[in-house]
C-alpha cells in the first residue's frame, strides 16, 4: 500500500508542477482531487480519516476573508481606489509608488489574489486613459501584492496555513514581517522605476490578441456597502490582536454578518468565492496526510538529516522553501515543509519565503497569473521574459533583504 501511495503522491506533485497532467483537461486543482478520490478508492484512506486530515480552522478562515473581499467587490471598493489613485495628479513614479503601497496594504488585509482580480482590469483602463504604458504598473501590482500579502497571517493562503497550524500570534507575526516587507516594496519600486527609466509615455504592449477586450463596466461605489466591510475588516484585525477567541470564529462570525444583507443577494457573494482554491486545499491535507501516515516522509526527514541536511535548521529551510515554493508552487510547499516547522522563527521564516519567492517567474504566483491574464485580455502581451526582468531581481532583492533581517534578529 505505501507504494501504491507514494505512487500517487507522485503525480500529483507532479501535476503541482506542470499546472496539470498531459492529455487530461486537469489544472492544478483537479489533478488534486482526483488524487484524494484515487487513495480513498484503494483504501489507503477511509472517509472518515480523509475528512479529519483536513485543517477546517484554515478552512473557515480562508472561506470568511474571501466573502469579506466578495463584499468589497460588489460595494465597488477596488474600482473606486484605483481611480482615484489613476485620477492622482503626480508623475508615474511617484504614482508606481502610491499603487504599490496601495496594493500592498489591501492585500495584506483583503488577500493579494482577489486584490489583483479586481485591480488589474482597472488599472489597464485608467493607463490608457493616463496615456502611460501599462506593463510597469501591472507588474508592480502583481509584485507589490505578493510581498505585501508578506505582511499578516491573513494576506494569502499559505500565511492562514502556517500561522493557523502553529498558532502563530498575529501581532507577533506583524512586527517580524513589517520590515522586511516595507524594505521589499521599496525594492520593488527602485527595481521597476530603473528600468522603466524614459520609457514610462513609450507606446502599449503589442496585442496579445487580434481582439481585446472593450473597457470593463466599473462596478459602482456604494458607500454602505463599502462601510460594512471595511467596519468588519477593522473589527477583525482589532479582535485577532485583542480577543482571546480563536480567529477562525471570529472571522466566520464577520462572514455571517455580511452575508445577511438586504441588498447584495448571497448568490452574488458565494458566486466570487475561489472554490477551485478551497477544493486544493482541502485534497492537498488528504495526500500529505496519506503520505505522512506511510512513514516515508520521516524517513526522507531522517536521510536528509544523516546527509547534513536538516529541513529544520534556519538555512535548509530557507532554501528548500525557496525551491519547493517554484517547483510545486507555494501553497504545495508549505504543506509539505510544515511538518519540519517547530518553532516561531522557522514559522515566520516559511510564511516570508514560501510568498515572496512567488515573484520570480509568473507561475510562481496565481496572483501573476491573474494579472497577466487580466492584461491579455486587455490586449496586452506579458511574456514570461518580460515578467522574468522584473520578477527575477525582486526576488532576489527581497528575499536577501528577508534573509538579512531573520539572520540578524534572531
Amino acid at each position: 500500500m505505501s507504494t501504491t501511495i507514494l505512487i500517487i503522491f507522485l503525480i500529483v506533485y507532479l501535476g503541482m508542477i506542470l499546472g496539470g497532467l498531459p492529455f487530461l483537461q486537469l489544472d492544478r486543482t483537479g489533478v488534486a482531487l482526483l488524487g484524494a478520490i484515487a487513495l480513498i478508492s484503494v483504501n489507503a484512506l477511509t472517509v472518515d480519516e480523509a475528512l479529519a486530515s483536513i485543517h477546517f480552522p484554515t478552512m473557515i478562515l480562508l472561506f470568511s476573508f474571501m466573502v469579506l473581499s466578495a463584499q468589497m467587490r460588489l460595494g465597488g471598493f477596488y474600482d473606486w481606489v484605483t481611480d482615484r489613485m489613476a485620477g492622482m495628479p503626480v508623475t508615474p513614479p511617484a504614482l508606481l509608488g502610491v499603487l504599490i503601497v496601495v496594493t500592498a496594504a489591501l492585500s495584506a488585509v483583503f488577500s493579494n489574489d482577489i486584490v489583483c482580480l479586481a485591480v488589474a482590469p482597472v488599472l489597464v483602463d485608467a493607463c490608457r486613459q493616463r496615456k502611460v504604458a501599462p506593463v510597469p504598473f501591472l507588474l508592480a501590482l502583481a509584485c507589490s501584492a505578493n510581498i505585501g500579502s508578506a505582511a499578516t497571517l491573513i494576506g494569502n493562503p499559505q500565511n492562514m496555513l502556517i500561522g493557523q497550524t502553529l498558532k502563530l500570534p498575529f501581532d507577533g507575526y506583524f512586527l517580524q514581517a513589517a520590515i522586511p516587507v516595507t524594505l521589499g516594496l521599496f525594492a520593488c519600486w527602485a527595481l521597476i522605476v530603473w528600468q522603466t527609466a524614459g520609457q514610462w509615455h513609450a507606446p502599449l504592449a503589442a496585442s496579445a490578441s487580434g481582439d481585446a477586450e472593450a473597457p470593463r463596466e466599473a462596478v459602482p461605489f456604494d458607500a454602505w456597502q463599502t462601510g460594512k466591510g471595511l467596519l468588519i475588516a477593522g473589527a477583525l484585525l482589532v479582535a485577532f490582536l485583542a480577543a482571546p477567541w480563536p480567529r477562525e470564529h471570529m472571522a466566520l462570525i464577520g462572514a455571517g454578518i455580511l452575508l445577511t444583507s438586504r441588498k447584495l443577494h448571497s448568490r452574488k457573494m458565494l458566486g466570487l468565492i475561489d472554490w477551485e482554491l478551497l477544493v486544493l486545499f482541502m485534497s492537498l491535507f488528504v495526500v500529505n496526510h496519506a503520505l505522512q501516515r506511510t512513514g516515508l516522509t520521516a524517513d526522507a526527514m531522517n536521510y536528509l538529516s544523516g546527509h547534513g541536511m536538516r529541513l529544520e535548521q534556519p538555512g535548509a529551510l530557507f532554501g528548500a522553501t525557496f525551491l519547493l515554493s517554484n517547483l510545486v508552487s507555494n501553497v504545495p510547499a508549505v504543506m509539505l515543509l510544515l511538518p519540519v516547522v517547530q518553532h516561531e522563527v522557522g514559522g515566520v521564516m516559511l510564511a516570508l519565503v514560501s510568498t515572496l519567492s512567488g515573484n520570480l517567474l509568473i507561475v510562481g504566483s496565481i496572483a501573476n497569473i491573474i494579472v497577466v491574464d487580466a492584461a491579455a485580455r486587455r490586449g496586452i502581451a506579458i511574456d514570461w521574459k518580460r515578467f522574468a526582468r522584473v520578477g527575477v531581481p525582486v526576488t532576489l532583492a527581497t528575499l536577501a533583504v528577508s534573509g538579512a533581517y531573520l539572520a540578524l534578529r534572531f
